[in-house]
C-alpha cells in the first residue's frame, strides 16, 4: 500500500527551498521509492510546486520529473488531495501564507523563522491548534552528523558534568564589489527582515534546548561590519541589517554557551560550523559531519612559556569519532519525520511553537543589544 502526501511547496525556487527540501529532500525520497513504513507501505511524497515564477518552476519540474506546478496558490489551498503545506519563501512572507493555509485545513511544516516576530509566530501555533492540524518547523542542524555524535556522547555520559559549550559559525560573504555575492542580498536588509541575530539565533536556541538546556538568558551584540554590497542587479545598496553576532547564553544547570556568527569571519577551523563541548571528564568538537574528542586521560598538561616553541601538539591527542550508524541529510531526515507524523501520529515535537522559541531568542538578542545588558527568556504559553 502507498500513502501519496499531497505537499504544496511554496517558495522552491530560492536557494533553501530549490537545495535542501526540493532537490536533498522530497526528490530524494522519490527517488529512494518513498519512506518504508512496513513490509508493505510506503509513504511517497506528491508536491506541487508553488511560485511566482512560471519559467523557473519549469525548470524544476524539468530537474526532478515532478509534473504539478502553479503561481497559484489558492488554487492549491482549494484541492482537497493537498493535505500539506511547505512554506519557504522569505521570512514576511510567512504568516500571511500559512495562515491561508490553516485556515484551509492544511497539515503545516515551514522553514524558520517562522514568523517576523515571537507574537506572530505564537500566532500561527495558536492558529494550528485551535485548527486541529498537525504542524513543525525546520530544525535542521539537529541531525547534522557532528551534532548527532555530540548527542550519543553525552548519552554515554562521555562528558561527565557539562561546563560550557562554544560555537563558531560563519565565513566571509563576498561584499560584490569584485567577486558576486554567495548570498541573497535581502539577507543584509533590515527593511527586508534580513539579520545574522535573526537567522542564527533561531539555530542556536533548538540546538541549545535539545542538546544542553533550556535557554534562561542571553547576552549579545550585533554588528554590521561591512556597510554597502552589491545586489543581483549589480547595484550598490547600503547594509542596514547585521552581518555578525557574538551572544553568550546562560542555560539551565548554570552551563554557559557562547556562539560567534558572522558573514564577514575567514574561516580557519574544521568547518563552516564548530561545536566545542568540555565538560569534567572530556571535551568534544564536532564540525558539520566530523567529530574528535579527548578525554580527561588524554588531556595534556600545558605550562605557559612564550619564550620557548610550543612542545605540545594541540592536535595530536584528539581522536575521531568513527561513523556508528547511518546519517542521511539533515532536511531529508526531518522531512521523513513529518511525513511518518502526518501518516503514521508519530511524535514531532518541533512545532510552531518551537519555532516561536526561536524567534523569541532572536527579539531578546536584538533587545539585549539595543539595551546592551543581559535579557532573560521567560517561557512561551
Amino acid at each position: 500500500m502507498q500513502h501519496n502526501i499531497g505537499i504544496i511547496m511554496n517558495g522552491v525556487t530560492g536557494r533553501m527551498g530549490t537545495n535542501q527540501h526540493l532537490l536533498r529532500s522530497i526528490d530524494a525520497i522519490r527517488k529512494q521509492g518513498g519512506i518504508k513504513i512496513s513490509a508493505s507501505e510506503t509513504i511517497m511524497p506528491d508536491p506541487i510546486l508553488i511560485g511566482r515564477d512560471a519559467s523557473k518552476l519549469a525548470q524544476l519540474c524539468a530537474i526532478t520529473g515532478i509534473e504539478k506546478m502553479t503561481t497559484n496558490l489558492e488554487e492549491a489551498l482549494e484541492d482537497p488531495y493537498n493535505s500539506v503545506y511547505f512554506d519557504a519563501q522569505v521570512t514576511g512572507q510567512r504568516h500571511a501564507s500559512v495562515k491561508k493555509a490553516i485556515e484551509a485545513g492544511k497539515h503545516i511544516y515551514c522553514e524558520k523563522p517562522s514568523g517576523t516576530s515571537a507574537a506572530e509566530a505564537l500566532d500561527l501555533y495558536h492558529l494550528a491548534q485551535q485548527a486541529g492540524v498537525k504542524n513543525g518547523v525546520v530544525q535542521d542542524k539537529l541531525w547534522l552528523p557532528g551534532l548527532r555524535k555530540i548527542k550519543r556522547l553525552i548519552e554515554n555520559d562521555f562528558f561527565g558534568q557539562i561546563l560550557s559549550i562554544r560555537g563558531e559559525f560563519g565565513y566571509w560573504v563576498f561584499e560584490g564589489h569584485s567577486i558576486p555575492a554567495q548570498r541573497p542580498s535581502w539577507n543584509y536588509r533590515k527593511e527586508d527582515d534580513g539579520g545574522i541575530i535573526v537567522d542564527m539565533l533561531c539555530h542556536w536556541r533548538y540546538v541549545l534546548d535539545n542538546l544542553f538546556g533550556k535557554v534562561k538568558a542571553v547576552s549579545c551584540i550585533g554588528a554590521t561590519h561591512i556597510p554597502e554590497r552589491i545586489d543581483e542587479k549589480g547595484k550598490s545598496y547600503p547594509a542596514t541589517a547585521d552581518d555578525a553576532a557574538y551572544a553568550t547564553f546562560e542555560l539551565e544547570g548554570g552551563v554557559i554557551a557562547h556562539f560567534n556568527s558572522s558573514w564577514t569571519v575567514r574561516v580557519r577551523r574544521d568547518d563552516l560550523l564548530t561545536v566545542q563541548v568540555d565538560g569534567t571528564k572530556g571535551s568534544a568538537v564536532a564540525g558539520l559531519r566530523e567529530c574528535y574528542i579527548q578525554h580527561y586521560g588524554n588531556t595534556p598538561k600545558p605550562v605557559w612559556n612564550p619564550d620557548i616553541p610550543q612542545p605540545i601538539n594541540f592536535f595530536s591527542d584528539w581522536s575521531r569519532v568513527p561513523e556508528q550508524e547511518p546519517m542521511d541529510n539533515a532536511f531529508k531526515v526531518q522531512w521523513e519525520l513529518f511525513l511518518r507524523h502526518i501518516v503514521l501520529d508519530e511524535p514531532f515535537p518541533w512545532s510552531l511553537l518551537e519555532g516561536a522559541k526561536g524567534v523569541q531568542l532572536a527579539e531578546k538578542g536584538l533587545e539585549s543589544w539595543s539595551k546592551r545588558a543581559w535579557v532573560n527568556i521567560d517561557e512561551l504559553v
